[in-house]
């Protein structure tokens, strides 16, 4: 457990971090990549060749004797939802970082993003269930509270039920949002949630993994324990089948989630422990620009 002072530390570093990145990279991309929740009145001005007729406003035209124009602009103000996956697989890393400490650093970085930009932003915090909801709300006292929570918060189980966080955002979140899921997708059934959350919102979910997911090392007889059943298991790293069967499995989760996304109309970004998550932002931002 870490003490008072080293959660204030921790909290003070990425909130000086995640100001750094969306001061200086974020900025234009988080602005422009999202649109707001429609438009709203702004003025009228004397109607122009090229005008909506549409748009005319009738009273202050015949008020005045000639056509008059309504103007509108976008509303720039959004909700962010974050959903963050805080099973125990998340406490998995080889290198560089945990699976939640790269969890914990996006996460925060998307919520000062948010701020920045003058939105709200909440948490739905999970593992078999949901562990803490946190309303959605402006202002950097609010992401530092989420900063606090996204560092100290400890789950009461330790499996991991997306479909259960999809269903409270699903029921609680009736205004359009802009949704992140931040996991590892060692799940499954998630299917029906995803797919009404795709309809009323604009999600992404951004897969973090280690490589060593992805592939057994060979170093002969091991004892491992699967962090969320905690189940013990010796395997014989060294043996091929067993290393082909380890990558399958790999990446018949990874096509799984893959095909949810796709099929739900959302986005799904992949992100790996020992690479650079801004990067992997950075393009997913510019990409929605065009």
């Amino acid at each position: 457990m870490l003490t008072t002072a080293e959660i204030l530390k921790k909290v003070r570093y990425l909130e000086i971090k995640s100001r750094k990145l969306t001061s200086n990279l974020f900025t234009g991309e988080y602005h422009s990549a999202f649109k707001g929740k429609g438009m709203s009145f702004k003025e009228v001005r004397e109607y122009a060749a090229g005008d909506d007729i549409r748009f005319i406003d009738w009273n202050v035209s015949a008020r005045f004797g000639h056509p008059y124009s309504k103007l509108f602009e976008e509303e720039r103000e959004l909700t962010v939802m974050l959903m963050i996956d805080i099973s125990a697989s998340s406490l998995f890393g080889t290198v560089h970082a945990r699976k939640k400490d790269i969890i914990t650093e996006l996460a925060a970085v998307l919520a000062f993003s948010a701020i920045n930009n003058n939105d709200k932003v909440g948490v739905i915090f999970y593992s078999e269930d949901v562990e803490l909801s946190i309303p959605p709300k402006k202002g950097r006292q609010h992401a530092l509270y989420i900063v606090r929570e996204l560092l100290t918060l400890q789950p009461g189980k330790k499996g991991t039920g997306l479909n259960n966080a999809l269903r409270r955002f699903n029921n609680a979140t009736r205004q359009k949002s802009i949704a992140f899921v931040l996991s590892d997708f060692i799940d499954a059934g998630y299917e029906d949630g995803l797919r009404v959350a795709g309809s009323r919102h604009d999600v992404t979910g951004i897969k973090i993994y280690d490589k060593m997911d992805m592939s057994l090392p060979s170093t002969g007889l091991l004892q491992v324990k699967d962090l969320e059943t905690g189940k013990l298991k010796w395997v014989d790293s060294s043996n091929k089948k067993t290393q082909q069967q380890y990558q399958d499995e790999f990446f018949r989760v990874t096509a799984y989630s893959k095909n949810v996304f796709s099929k739900a109309g959302c986005d799904l970004l992949h992100v790996r422990t020992d690479e650079d998550y801004v990067k992997v932002l950075q393009r997913f931002f510019l990409s929605r620009n065009r």
